[in-house]
């Protein structure tokens, strides 16, 4: 195939995914694949050229439907003899259970006696097998004639060979309207005429509901296949979006982490101070309804009057130091006067005190 006709995108692709998808199903390659490997995509072309959707060669191919063609008849014919002596079987057990009813005429009787002996004599025959090609002796001393001497008589031989064909047709027929009611319960009323007209259509009917089944099955197979691609192309597809998130954590988060921290710092510090300023409102919101405003002028005045008592205090104070450096050489008399100093100082702490204590109750 020419390069040029590969490279087409539309069809060439889809070509391409075919052949990977029917006649190569191994090769589980995506577009991507194909198109990063030109040389080994026109190579998957050249080659569906020559062998079949099961992968193999065309050659070998043919060989093998021909072999399967003479497999299926020799499957036929050995089906064919296995099915007339299995029936012959029947007939025999069915003769069996029946013996012990007394309405069985001679001619029965005679029929399957004749049948069971003749059948025994030839597999007796069959498993001594020809003279010639064996080696040892026979099992315990027999030969083919002296089995042939236990035949049965030519005329029940003859009676038996004429009824035979009938009785395995009317056996055959029991079972096949057997199959037909297993495969429609609805004809188990139906007349035998009605019955051996289905009976007619029945294999064909059950070829159809076989090659829908195995279509049924080859879609099926080809919906594996695809669904197969599609996990595969919803693995990688995943496996990229986990790299992209993995990329935006370290390359977004992680940067804008800081900020956000100190937003959020920046945020708790005005929390705080709105609490703060809530606690003192609700302070003076007690202070405020706790004292009228008559209380408030009583406690500026008598705060008014202690900070003049204050303050001719530490006047007074100061005219005493005043004397104390005066008189500081003096003995007793200094003595005196450091006391009535003492005095005066505690007497202005303590006014001083009962100005801030009224201060605190004012606010």
């Amino acid at each position: 195939m020419a390069s040029g006709d590969f490279c087409s995108p539309g069809e060439g692709m889809e070509m391409l995914q075919q052949v990977c998808s029917k006649q190569l199903p191994p090769c589980n390659l995506s577009e991507e694949d194909l198109l990063q490997n030109p040389h080994f995509s026109q190579l998957l072309l050249s080659l569906s050229q020559h062998v079949d959707e099961s992968g193999l060669s065309l050659t070998l191919a043919k060989e093998q439907a021909q072999a399967w063609k003479d497999v299926r008849l020799h499957k036929t014919t050995w089906l064919r003899s296995e099915i007339l002596q299995r029936v012959i079987q029947e007939l025999l057990v069915d003769y069996y259970v029946k013996t012990q009813d007394a309405d069985l005429t001679s001619e029965d009787r005679k029929f399957h006696e004749t049948l069971e002996q003749r059948l025994l004599v030839t597999e007796l025959t069959r498993l001594l097998g020809p003279s010639q090609e064996r080696e040892v002796p026979p099992l315990l001393g027999l030969e083919k004639a002296d089995l042939l001497e236990l035949m049965p008589p030519s005329e029940d031989f003859v009676y038996m060979r004429a009824r035979l064909p009938l009785e395995v047709e009317e056996q055959l027929k029991k079972k096949c309207f057997t199959v037909l009611c297993y495969h429609n319960p609805s004809s188990d009323l139906d007349s035998e005429t009605l019955k051996a007209a289905k009976v007619w259509n029945l294999a064909e009917v059950l070829a159809g509901e076989k090659q829908q089944c195995q279509a049924a099955k080859s879609q099926q197979e080809e919906q594996m296949v695809l669904l197969e691609k599609k996990s595969a192309t919803y693995s990688q597809v995943l496996l990229r979006c986990l790299a992209l998130l993995q990329r935006l954590l370290q390359e977004h988060r992680l940067k804008t982490q800081s900020e956000l921290d100190r937003i959020n710092a920046q945020y708790l510090e005005i929390k705080c101070s709105a609490m703060i300023l809530k606690l003192r409102m609700e302070e003076l919101k007690i202070l405020s309804d706790t004292y009228t405003a008559e209380k408030v002028e009583v406690h500026r005045l008598i705060r008014d009057r202690l900070e003049g008592a204050i303050r001719l205090q530490e006047q007074d104070m100061e005219k005493s130091r005043q004397v104390l450096n005066t008189y500081e050489v003096l003995g007793e008399e200094f003595d005196k006067l450091v006391k009535e100093y003492t005095q005066l100082k505690q007497a202005a702490e303590n006014k001083r005190w009962t100005l801030q204590e009224f201060n605190k109750a004012c606010r």
